[in-house]
């Protein structure tokens, strides 16, 4: 029989984010949602928080921790944990704001893909950037590997030129993990990931998008022209191995946090059923959940 209870060894670690959600998140979601593409100042406390306890080593798994494809081949079987772990805390973040947590510094897909992908050196080098993770391109949806924003090797840097839309965070981050591609005609084995450090000339945040909803989190279109990167800013290999299929480093990244995407819409459903919920009792309508449907009131049906 499948148990669909909280592991018991979880049970504190989402009360405590359902606090954190209920206290913090919740009392300025209206406000930052009023002021789109302000940056929620009151995110930097809950932020050092959640770096203190990544570096004491108390937490890790999914998320911005992200998951290397070697050590998965190293260390087979089952091991649960970590990933429930992120995946509950981050329903009942979002039970709070869904946008509000994506504006979190350096929890984002980008630090992930870092993460993921970056050698030792690279770790170390980018150790406390704040990174967003810019893919999509207006031509390229959700077929990632027909990316069209190339990366040339000039001398010691990489030269990139392109456009990358829906950005998260990326005004008000440190570095943008770009995808690139080094050679169109070999498809995906030649796309690689680059951090590109904000400021880098040749790199613009042409507009903010402006949403109907999770308005708190800024989503940016950014346009590379001639922009510079040094060539250690490729994440992992520069070699083009085309017979490993590559892009391997964009697929680890999706792989764990698709997880906690739908952990997301599974907190912004329960909040928006306690909500209804409420307005029914406050309107006098009760449910009775165990009489079938059809002989309750339409509202309670419904």
């Amino acid at each position: 029989m499948i148990n669909l209870d909280d592991p018991k060894k979880l049970v504190q670690l989402r009360d405590q984010a359902h606090q954190v959600a209920m206290n913090m998140l919740r009392p300025i979601s209206r406000k930052y949602d009023s002021a789109e593409h302000a940056y929620p100042k009151e995110l930097d406390l809950l932020a050092a928080m959640i770096d203190g306890i990544a570096d004491s080593g108390a937490s890790s798994g999914a998320g911005a921790a992200g998951v290397k494809r070697d050590d998965e081949e190293r260390r087979p079987g089952v091991r649960n944990g970590t990933n429930l772990a992120s995946v509950m805390s981050i329903a009942e973040m979002c039970w709070g704001d869904v946008g509000l947590l994506l504006s979190l510094p350096r929890q984002g897909l980008g630090n992930s893909a870092i993460a993921s992908v970056a050698d030792a050196e690279q770790q170390e080098r980018f150790a406390g950037l704040w990174a967003s993770m810019a893919i999509t391109e207006p031509g390229t949806g959700s077929d990632s590997a027909n990316i069209r924003t190339t990366a040339r090797l000039d001398g010691d840097e990489y030269v990139i030129n392109g456009e990358k839309i829906y950005v998260t965070s990326g005004e008000r981050c440190d570095a943008v993990v770009v995808w690139a591609t080094l050679d169109r005609s070999l498809g995906r084995a030649a796309i690689k990931p680059f951090v590109v450090i904000k400021g880098t000339p040749g790199m613009e945040v042409e507009r903010l998008e402006r949403k109907l909803g999770i308005r708190s989190s800024d989503t940016a279109a950014i346009r590379f022209v001639d922009c510079r990167v040094p060539k250690e800013n490729l994440l992992g290999s520069p070699e083009i191995d085309t017979s490993s299929g590559g892009f391997a480093g964009a697929m680890a990244t999706f792989d764990n946090t698709r997880p906690l995407v739908a952990a997301m819409a599974i907190g912004c459903a329960r909040a928006s059923l306690d909500l209804t919920r409420d307005l029914l009792e406050r309107a006098g309508v009760t449910i009775d959940y165990d009489r079938p449907a059809q002989v309750q009131s339409a509202a309670a049906a419904t």
